[in-house]
């Protein structure tokens, strides 16, 4: 009997100018992820990963005058500024930060109505100090949390 194929997260994208910058689709997955099977994690931490991946992805494309805000979908709601997320399983993922008002701001959204449009919003504060990237940030906690994930199974 043949050996059944192990299912592993795939990525795909189809665009009209190959000349523009490489979307998350395109860039290799972070080891951690590209060797977990689809059913080793909930449907929130996949969804928390991968906005991690397309979060670095669109910051890397910013100039140093913009950081990345999220703008909501189906309503006059605005946008956030994004300081952080998080993701509370098996259902939920969690964004936090400030609007354009200055106001903290939270988002908790099931994994079922996902919907995130990311925008570059002029920074706030003008500076010498570089924009904050959460993207990078995140994607450098993702790596540790997989490392700690590894500990707990081989112990």
């Amino acid at each position: 009997m043949a050996e059944m194929r192990k299912k592993r997260p795939t990525a795909r994208v189809s665009r009209c100018d190959d000349a523009t910058p490489p979307t998350a689709e395109q860039k290799p997955l972070p080891q951690s992820l590209a060797e977990t099977e689809l059913d080793e994690k909930s449907p929130a931490e996949w969804a928390y990963e991968r906005l991690i991946l397309y979060i670095q992805n669109f910051e890397e494309q910013l100039d140093n005058a913009h950081e990345v805000a999220m703008g909501f979908t189906g309503g006059d709601a605005g946008v956030l500024r994004i300081e952080g997320i998080g993701f509370f399983d098996p259902d939920i993922v969690t964004f936090y930060g400030t609007d354009t008002t200055g106001a903290k701001t939270q988002l908790i959204q099931h994994v079922s109505q996902l919907n995130v449009m990311l925008r570059a919003l002029a920074r706030e504060v003008k500076s010498d100090e570089p924009p904050r990237r959460i993207g990078f940030r995140l994607a450098a906690d993702l790596e540790v949390n997989e490392a700690d994930r590894g500990k707990e199974t081989s112990t």
